[in-house]
């Protein structure tokens, strides 16, 4: 489990830069919406800063929702549960866990539910 516990602290340290520079990223169309005096909504030359906002805003709560199932996963490993499917009980396979780190279902489950 050790390698399970590192491989959940290596997926939150990614997932908390990728959201601190999608924060910054936010913050720098915010910023230049706020310097700019053009009419950006009727600008053929490209996308909207309202456009870019939305975007890095959807990109944000993403990273938000994976935060969130690292940290559910390491609740699970402190609770002695990582690595049991949700669904039907059963071990996780250990290549889905290394590939997902923070999967809830096993493969089987997974491919099920879709």
């Amino acid at each position: 489990m050790d390698s399970a516990r590192e491989l959940l602290a290596a997926e939150r340290q990614q997932a908390l830069r990728r959201l601190a520079a999608l924060t910054g990223d936010f913050d720098d169309v915010v910023a230049a919406s706020r310097d700019s005096n053009a009419d950006d909504e009727h600008d053929p030359e490209g996308a909207t800063i309202a456009f870019e906002r939305s975007q890095v805003a959807a990109l944000v709560l993403q990273v938000q929702g994976h935060l969130a199932e690292v940290e559910a996963a390491i609740q699970r490993l402190e609770g002695g549960t990582y690595g049991i499917c949700e669904r039907c009980g059963q071990p996780i396979a250990k290549a889905r866990l290394e590939a997902r780190p923070a999967a809830r279902t096993c493969i089987s489950c997974a491919s099920a539910a879709r």
